[in-house]
């Protein structure tokens, strides 16, 4: 368990990075750094927490985040431009922030006095379009040039490719986690989930987007956080890459759909619209080195995490 460090969050307002936030602040002083382009901070309890540091700023400013890093023992890298909707429309950003701002991050994180740990989150798009118990060690697919969709993926594996080779090269203890379809409460920006159980609360038309036939595997946030934690602080896991995942919580969109009426006594028609873009059609990670290393395990199985999302929605009504 980490105590008495402080921790540096970038993007640290989002969704992952608040609930992280929000897991170390009692032990631990924090601070987020953050454009606040997407806000989750402003809805959790510990926004004020004395432990906590708010710092406003811009990933691709290094003199700013060099500056609001100083004296950080961890470093954990959250911010990106993400979503398949903002990718699309902003594709020269996404490639900029998730670039040039990951090698803000590094290089600021390698100038520190002492740093014990940076943790860096990549993606699973990195698998491409098909992806079924995906390893660390599978080979790589990216899109072909010109569909914007996998500027995303792209920006991600470039940043997993440097973040290494800090390690390699300077000695720098970084760590890659890559999220498989995380969900739950707080949940800002895009998230098909999000959308499905938002819609299903008020017994709106849930819609799929094709034909519904793609396959996620859907992670509750808590586990996430809980890998990330694990991998943050395990010995094992410097220089390595890990997927964050649960595997046991497997289902087409279509099926999720129903899923999610079905758990919450919904109304909601389940519709079908045209899809604009190119989609991924099967990810489903492998997560067996995660829990040999670092003892990672999922434990909140789909219905489960419908339901406490749900609940958080429920009360915001």
């Amino acid at each position: 368990m980490i105590e008495d460090k402080k921790i540096f969050i970038t993007g640290g307002a989002g969704f992952i990075g608040s609930t992280l936030a929000g897991r170390l602040l009692p032990r631990n002083e924090v601070v987020i750094f953050d454009n606040f382009s997407r806000n989750a901070l402003k809805d959790k309890p510990f926004r004020d927490h004395k432990n906590l540091k708010v710092i406003e700023g811009d990933i691709l400013c290094f003199k700013a985040l060099q500056e609001a890093m100083l004296g950080a023992d961890y470093v954990i890298h959250c911010a990106a431009i993400a979503g398949i909707d903002t990718v699309i429309k902003k594709p020269v950003t996404t490639m900029r922030v998730n670039m040039i701002g990951s090698a803000n991050v590094l290089e600021a994180a390698g100038s520190l006095p002492k740093c014990e740990r940076v943790l860096c989150f990549s993606t699973s798009e990195v698998f491409g379009q098909y992806g079924f118990r995906s390893t660390e060690v599978d080979t790589t697919k990216i899109g072909k040039v010109g569909e914007t969709r996998w500027t995303y993926a792209v920006s991600k594996l470039a940043e997993e490719h440097l973040a290494i080779s800090y390690f390699q090269e300077r000695g720098l203890p970084t760590t890659i986690v890559r999220p498989f379809n995380i969900y739950g409460p707080g949940q800002v920006g895009e998230g098909a989930l999000r959308t499905f159980i938002q819609r299903a609360i008020k017994d709106e038309p849930i819609e799929i987007h094709g034909d519904g036939t793609q396959i996620r595997a859907w992670c509750y946030v808590d586990d996430m956080v809980t890998g990330v934690l694990l991998a943050l602080e395990h010995p094992n896991a410097i220089g390595e890459s890990f997927n964050i995942g649960n595997v046991r919580a497997v289902t087409t969109i279509y099926g999720l759909a129903n899923t999610v009426v079905r758990v919450l006594s919904s109304r909601s028609p389940i519709v079908f619209t045209r899809k604009e873009y190119t989609d991924v059609e099967l990810r489903v990670p492998s997560v067996k080195k995660a829990e040999e290393l670092i003892g990672f395990e999922a434990k909140v199985d789909l219905e489960e995490g419908i339901r406490l999302t749900a609940e958080h929605y429920w009360k915001q009504t």
